[in-house]
């Protein structure tokens, strides 16, 4: 569910200093049910892998299929395209890679990982599109914990308003709920205390 920006710019995270000069986009947010004491992003990350994303659905795997042949196609995710100079790992004070589960800058699919920390990450990606950051945020709640996925948006042309403007009704109503559909039946399945009780069908 689409959430205020001001509920997660609310919340004690590394992002909003390092993201201070980049408009932050959307906020979407996910209750996950019980979990226990001591859930980390790491655990979310087991069940969010890239496989686990997009193949157990056709469309979702067929929209990102076409988005990474448009890339192709076009050049927009070619190597010449990806500015290092401008990457915010220069950001990542010795403080925070230290705490990082890994090192700043680590491939993380189509995104570079800038860190990732009990419970929060920030990874950032750059092509000819644009040069985007999904701030992620772990926060226990009353049944268990809520999981904030904050996009921000800084634009690299001309091209980046149209590009957003075109993939919003693809990401807002097909490929984020149904990723947050997949990993909520996942994190119930292993984590929500009652998933195996007797007579209980998977």
């Amino acid at each position: 569910m689409r959430v205020a920006a001001s509920e997660f710019q609310r919340l004690e995270v590394e992002a909003h200093a390092i993201l201070r000069d980049v408009k932050i986009h959307d906020v979407t947010a996910i209750d996950l049910p019980g979990g226990g004491a001591g859930r980390t992003l790491s655990d979310v990350r087991l069940l969010l892998g890239p496989d686990k994303l997009t193949t157990p659905n056709p469309l979702v795997r067929g929209l990102f299929s076409l988005r990474w042949g448009l890339g192709r196609l076009f050049g927009w995710d070619r190597e010449r395209r990806v500015h290092r100079e401008r990457s915010y790992v220069r950001r990542i004070g010795s403080g925070i890679e230290r705490r990082s589960a890994r090192p700043p800058g680590s491939p993380d699919g189509p995104f570079r990982l800038l860190y990732l920390l009990e419970r929060e990450s920030l990874a950032e990606v750059q092509n000819a599109t644009v040069h985007a950051f999904l701030a992620s945020a772990l926060t226990e709640t009353l049944g268990g914990y809520r999981l904030y996925w904050a996009v921000y948006v800084k634009p690299v042309s001309r091209l980046t308003p149209v590009y957003m403007a075109l993939i919003e009704p693809f990401r807002r109503f097909v490929v984020y709920p149904m990723m947050l559909r997949h990993l909520r039946k996942a994190w119930v399945r292993r984590y929500r205390p009652d998933a195996a009780a007797p007579g209980r069908r998977e």
